[in-house]
């Protein structure tokens, strides 16, 4: 559970983005510990425009962000994955024409120990992967595809990672076995992670702290055992 003593890995205060001049998110202000730290919401709510936000491909129009004591609200997305911010969009997560080893390769170029070490860790996470190895990304199911591009940034040594609706579409054997990796990832890898999904009752089961987003606004932002359903229900218009 995220301490409040602790200090925050990713500090976001008075974040504004959106899209061609059309404000998404409004005065979004919140910290991130050494935790898994879920965003829920409907649709539209704004969950993949803060986490495209945060990975740096969308520009802030107002606000900072503070990662690991620096501000890094203008840097562009390789400078911010070189420092540790990891990316795994919902969509378009790997390199369809090259193959899996190739995308981990990618992945690979970000970070300081060998290779060949960090390879082994991911087919460990991963283990369908190293079947795989040699074979096009873009032949791989939804799951595996899915698998591809969360190894891919566990490739560069995250300290911090952005995953953007991971099963999203998936099987629910997927599923389960996406919440048990994230949830291993953090606990033995040391990497506090911002997962947003609209599987609520999956993300709450793992997460120490959930924000939920309404309208590209923070409607509540709550250790995950003080979440009550009637917030929750409340904060998706329900």
């Amino acid at each position: 559970m995220s301490d409040s003593a602790q200090p925050a890995i990713l500090e976001v205060d008075g974040l504004r983005s959106g899209y061609d001049g059309v404000t998404v998110l409004s005065g979004l202000s919140f910290t991130v510990g050494d935790e898994i730290f879920a965003v829920l919401g409907a649709n539209g709510a704004g969950k993949t425009t803060l986490l495209a936000t945060l990975a740096r491909l969308i520009p802030l129009m107002a606000g900072t962000m503070t990662f690991e004591g620096s501000d890094v609200s203008k840097l562009p997305p390789y400078e911010t994955a070189r420092r540790g911010i990891g990316f795994v969009p919902q969509e378009k997560g790997v390199f369809a024409d090259l193959t899996v080893l190739e995308n981990l390769s990618i992945g690979g170029m970000i970070g300081h120990r060998s290779q060949e070490e960090r390879m082994g860790e991911v087919f460990a996470l991963f283990p369908d992967l190293r079947a795989r190895q040699s074979q096009r990304a873009g032949t791989l199911s939804g799951g595996e595809s899915r698998m591809v591009a969360c190894a891919r940034a566990m490739m560069q040594e995250p300290r911090l990672l952005l995953l953007d609706e991971p099963t999203a579409g998936l099987s629910p054997l997927y599923v389960d076995m996406f919440f048990d990796r994230i949830k291993e990832i953090h606990e033995t890898r040391g990497v506090a992670i911002i997962v947003a999904e609209q599987n609520a009752t999956k993300a709450l089961q793992v997460a120490d702290r959930v924000m939920v987003l309404s309208l590209g606004e923070a409607f509540t932002v709550v250790d995950t055992d003080q979440l009550t359903t009637e917030v929750l229900k409340e904060g998706y218009g329900i």
